[in-house]
């Protein structure tokens, strides 16, 4: 038996006026996904429980059926997971975040990017180098990540101080959203001494030659403490694999005690080999009995505001890889698949909302009975199937009745 979830990153979206009143899950055009809904199961499942940010590190611990509200220790310890970055009981890990400040309105310092520009992992390698170099010490740990996401550990350090995540003050002033609380001075102290370093720093100076964002500063936030999570081999007997080019879901897979499978040409961004992220899902299964296959590149585009690249970033996805999974599936005789985002990033907000979303679960035994069903956030609620404890939606991915409710 073969199971399958393909976890589109922030695929839920609002009706968006650029796409005359649709989501870009309505406005997309994926024969494949719609076939899901219409032949298998539908319904909206609750992600976010009450009182939790509504990111990746929440959304997919519940997709692969760990409470969040009890397992959930902060988002950087699953990435330092997944980087084999080894944490003692009373270290804290904080994501890093290279981060494009500029100033606003009456010159106050605002969010220009939360990405720098999408900085590349090469560029990014040689300014971690440099804070490793000049910041290092006393505690303090720097860690190599992708692009613009990093790490920094604090042996024996402070967990309580209150971060916000960047993404979601795009665009606006930084005021009121520095560190503060336990630890803040340390934090705020690393930050000041960074965004020296990186004043004139050579990668920014090509960058700036090139007309490219810069990395201004550096940006801690989604710091916790490790995690300890039965893996999924002890809590359904199976062996599975995980593809990804983010850390952060790399890490809750080798959390599951998934193997990690790097694809050549996954970015994490829009510009990633769908393809390639879908022969290689094919073959893992040749191997293994479960696979997460995770898709970043819809959220991406809901961070950009850009509905327009969210829709297109869905068809590839329905193209290149639901497509080919479901052609291939039955070689394997029986089979189950999930679809599913994680939360939804509507392009209107530009980050993450708390709302249920959309999900679609069929099975080798599924011939449908609900044709024109389409594999969208209106349709998925008109069904009436709500999964509230978002965590126990797997059980059905394996087998068990719908606990909807």
């Amino acid at each position: 038996m073969k199971y399958v979830i393909i976890h589109g990153d922030g695929m839920a979206d609002w009706p968006c006026e650029e796409l005359g009143g649709r989501t870009p899950l309505e406005a997309a055009r994926k024969p494949n996904m719609d076939s899901i809904a219409a032949r298998g199961r539908l319904g909206m499942v609750a992600t976010i429980p009450n009182g939790m940010p509504p990111g990746s590190d929440v959304g997919t611990m519940t997709m692969l059926g760990y409470d969040p509200a009890r397992y959930h220790t902060g988002r950087a310890p699953i990435e330092a997971a997944s980087m084999g970055i080894a944490l003692g009981p009373d270290d804290v890990v904080f994501r890093m975040n290279l981060v494009a400040l500029a100033a606003g309105a009456g010159g106050a310092p605002e969010m220009l990017d939360f990405t720098s520009g999408h900085i590349t992992s090469e560029e990014a390698a040689q300014i971690v180098a440099d804070l490793r170099a000049a910041l290092a010490g006393d505690g303090i740990e720097f860690f190599n990540g992708v692009s613009y996401r990093h790490l920094m550990v604090w042996r024996d350090g402070e967990p309580g101080a209150t971060l916000t995540p960047p993404h979601d003050i795009t665009g606006k002033p930084v005021a009121g959203h520095l560190p503060e609380g336990p630890g803040a001075a340390r934090l705020r102290g690393l930050m000041e001494r960074a965004a020296a370093i990186l004043k004139d720093h050579p990668v920014n100076r090509a960058r700036r030659a090139a007309g490219k964002c810069t990395a201004t500063d550096v940006w801690f936030w989604g710091q916790g403490k490790r995690p300890a999570v039965p893996t999924l081999r002890e809590r359904f007997g199976v062996e599975g694999s995980v593809i990804s080019a983010v850390d952060l879901v790399n890490g809750l897979g080798r959390l599951a005690g998934l193997e990690l499978i790097k694809v050549p040409g996954a970015t994490g961004y829009l510009d990633t080999d769908y393809a390639a992220k879908g022969r290689y899902g094919i073959d893992a299964l040749k191997r293994r009995d479960f696979l997460l296959l995770h898709i970043e590149a819809p959220d991406e585009a809901g961070h950009m505001g850009r509905a327009d690249l969210k829709a297109e970033a869905i068809e590839r996805i329905d193209e290149l890889i639901v497509g080919p999974l479901l052609r291939a599936l039955p070689d394997f005789g029986e089979w189950a698949l999930l679809l599913m985002p994680d939360h939804a990033t509507p392009s209107k907000l530009k980050t993450h909302s708390s709302e249920p979303v959309p999900f679609a679960i069929i099975r080798a035994s599924d011939d449908g009975g609900n044709a024109g069903r389409r594999y969208t956030e209106a349709d998925a609620a008109r069904t009436g199937v709500a999964v509230r404890a978002g965590h126990k939606l797997i059980e059905a991915l394996f087998g068990a009745a719908l606990a909807a409710g």
